[in-house]
């Protein structure tokens, strides 16, 4: 569907979207003239947030492939963007075909690039309307209610969301939201951008997203570190992307240049 007729069907074409910012850093296709304004001039002074994104994304397989196998067969992603190579059914599949997957995103063109992908795999996976800052709303949703069971451990994903979560949103509140929710056992796979590398990029690339649907939130490693309150941290811990848990060989180059650090804990 072309910008205009997005723009018909109410679509803001014209503010850049946080969701078609990521599509774009990945090389996706399903993104406006103002993201793309948008993304190269945070590129212009932040290259590398390339890497960062598909650092990103390589996490998050990484990180279900690990939940899976440890016998979680239910995946609660929020905030998950535009659908790309690497989707979280498409990885927990792999490892338990049975696995049962639902999607949440506030974007009206996630949710709809997200149900046209999923057509034939809606009896194992379900895509949901609903908004990180008002985590009770998610958590009551009939959809997902009768998707999950909320007596039996889980992954909730926040992958690159919380820094989209202003303080007067009150992230400790939805952190406790969630977790309160979750059975003992279950995994939290959280990825959050942080001022710590790269500050005067970061601050510049912050400048940018003052413009976009959702301010840009970077956290210092303590603040992130307070998110998995309730939760322990499996092995490395709170980490630069490409240092948890990689496949085989870590990337060369400095691990800090990913941008955004990243863990997985569990809640006993």
């Amino acid at each position: 569907m072309v910008e205009e007729e997005w723009a018909r069907r109410g679509i803001d074409v014209n503010t850049p979207s946080v969701a078609r910012l990521y599509d774009y850093y990945l090389g996706g296709k399903d993104n406006f003239a103002a993201d793309r304004a948008a993304a190269e001039e945070i590129l212009s002074v932040a290259p590398e947030l390339r890497r960062a994104a598909r650092e990103n994304r390589a996490f998050l397989g990484r990180a279900v492939r690990l939940a899976a196998a440890a016998g979680i067969g239910q995946f609660l992603d929020i905030g998950t963007g535009l659908p790309t190579r690497g989707n979280v059914h498409e990885v927990a599949h792999q490892v338990s075909p049975d696995a049962r997957i639902a999607y949440v995103d506030n974007d009206p063109i996630v949710l709809v690039h997200a149900r046209a992908l999923l057509r034939g795999n809606r009896g194992q996976v379900t895509v949901v309307p609903g908004d990180l800052r008002q985590p009770e709303e998610i958590l009551k949703s009939h959809e997902i209610r009768d998707h999950l069971d909320f007596s039996a451990p889980m992954a909730v994903l926040l992958v690159a969301v919380m820094h989209f979560i202003t303080e007067s949103d009150d992230p400790r509140h939805i952190m406790a939201t969630l977790r309160d929710a979750m059975p003992s056992g279950s995994y939290l796979i959280l990825s959050h951008g942080t001022r710590e590398s790269r500050a005067e990029a970061a601050d510049r690339g912050t400048k940018v997203y003052e413009r976009a649907n959702s301010p840009l939130v970077l956290r210092t490693r303590q603040e992130i570190l307070d998110l998995f309150d309730g939760f322990e941290l499996l092995d490395p811990g709170l980490v630069w992307l490409p240092e948890w848990r990689p496949d085989g060989v870590p990337p060369p180059g400095d691990p800090s240049q990913a941008l955004i650090l990243c863990g997985v804990g569990k809640k006993i």
